[in-house]
């Protein structure tokens, strides 16, 4: 933009505009004069004053550091898929809503996506395949934290998992004790105690970015600073939590001789 065009944006003489950008006699401009220089620039009064590194006007920044996507809670989800591929090599933190989708059985996962009209149980666990895959590769680094209320549920049959008969929630506590042991450490799980600390449904990924499930939407931060606060918030929960990953594989298949477990838990899946 020329010094005229710029001049006749901000509604001010020509002179008035070589004066703010003149070398030798630096003038700053009123408040108003700033705000319109801003706002034809199309950049903010902020960064016109060296107080800020970014460019963009406060809306854009803000739009840019957090927005809202929409969910359809199943790992299909493109969005997910393409998350974990912009997360690439760097740790991915995960506290699910249930129980993380890649150590459940074919059969939990026809079970608890049958409901679901968007997405079909086959494309839940291709996805969950490919997130093993991806576990599988060098240098992967995956943690995991769950209320260890959830996985007792499970093996009660009560709850969340109300439904799902007693065979198919033996084979799936087998298969998560042993998926825990194989693919240790680079899948690393622990149980914490709900009622000591609470989460909401998070992914850290990284220092990239963090998403916060709500239901319908996820909830995107890509700020360093809202990562940190989050990845702080899971460390937090790693540091309670009353069952350390090297010890999980074992105190899950422990959760079948406990009092209760083992029931129909309602009726046939």
């Amino acid at each position: 933009m020329s010094r005229s065009a710029l001049a006749r944006s901000a509604g001010v003489d020509r002179s008035t505009i070589a004066q703010l950008l003149s070398g030798d006699d630096v003038r700053l401009p009123n408040a108003h004069l700033a705000a319109e220089c801003a706002a034809a620039l199309g950049v903010s009064a902020d960064w016109l004053f060296g107080l800020s590194e970014r460019p963009e006007p406060a809306a854009e920044v803000l739009s840019a550091n957090f927005r809202i996507a929409t969910a359809w809670r199943t790992p299909a989800d493109e969005q997910i898929i393409a998350w974990h591929q912009e997360a690439a090599g760097h740790k991915i933190r995960h506290v699910p809503a249930s129980l993380p989708d890649i150590l459940k059985t074919e059969a939990t996962l026809g079970w608890e996506y049958s409901a679901f009209l968007d997405k079909t149980p086959e494309q839940a666990l291709l996805t969950m395949r490919e997130t093993v895959d991806w576990l599988r590769a060098p240098g992967s680094d995956y943690e995991i934290c769950v209320p260890i209320d959830m996985v007792r549920s499970l093996a009660r049959g009560d709850g969340y998992w109300r439904g799902l008969d007693r065979d198919k929630r033996a084979a799936q506590i087998d298969f998560m004790a042993e998926r825990c042991e194989r693919l240790y450490p680079s899948l690393r799980l622990y149980l914490y105690d709900s009622r000591k600390v609470f989460s909401a449904p998070i992914t850290v990924f990284g220092r990239l970015l963090a998403v916060v499930y709500v239901g319908q939407f996820y909830l995107v931060y890509r700020e360093s600073r809202q990562v940190q606060a989050l990845t702080e918030h899971f460390d937090t929960l790693v540091r309670e939590s009353e069952v350390e990953a090297r010890n999980a594989a074992s105190i899950i298949r422990g959760f079948l001789d406990e009092p209760g477990a083992g029931a129909e838990g309602g009726g046939q899946a």
